[in-house]
């Protein structure tokens, strides 16, 4: 087995596990709207107004991401965009910590006000920046095994090689 082809294994993973993070957690939210609505507003950062949009649009963005992610479409960009998505989490987890808010970040249900001394604030950043590792690793080599961009560029170079930077 080649180089090249383990660090295809290793994206490969990276781009599923991704996948999985983004449908699971689209999927929760997606299923329970109101509860999205009490994570993000417990937040405490943004007017009514513009909760009700991030909780309204924030699932089905998610699960656009594991989408594109799990069949392999335009993993680069989707794999930048999980970075900014995963950066603006870390940030709000970290300055409800900061501010002393009693909150469960909702990332995956769930969500809104705890009792102090329940919240997980290291657990979940740590968390978050171990998906922030996927989607660096995507990133920066987005070649994964059985991604749909791979046959697309393959198909559309002639050469049989799949060597379009994928």
């Amino acid at each position: 087995m080649t180089r090249g082809r383990v660090l295809d294994g290793i994206g490969t993973l990276a781009r599923l596990g991704l996948a999985a993070v983004w449908l699971v957690s689209g999927l929760i939210k997606a299923l329970d709207p109101a509860q999205t609505y009490v994570a993000v507003r417990a937040y405490d950062v943004l007017p009514r107004e513009a909760v009700s949009v991030v909780a309204g649009v924030l699932p089905w963005f998610e699960l656009a991401l594991g989408l594109l992610l799990l069949v392999g479409i335009g993993t680069r960009a989707v794999a930048a965009l999980s970075a900014a998505l995963l950066l603006v989490f870390i940030a709000g987890v970290t300055q409800a910590w900061a501010r002393g808010l009693s909150i469960d970040c909702g990332c995956f249900g769930g969500g809104g006000a705890v009792e102090p001394g329940q919240t997980q604030y290291v657990q979940e950043i740590l968390r978050d920046v171990g998906f922030l590792l996927l989607a660096a690793w995507l990133i920066v080599r987005p070649r994964t095994l059985l991604a749909a961009e791979r046959r697309l560029v393959t198909a559309g170079s002639g050469s049989g090689s799949g060597s379009g930077g994928y």
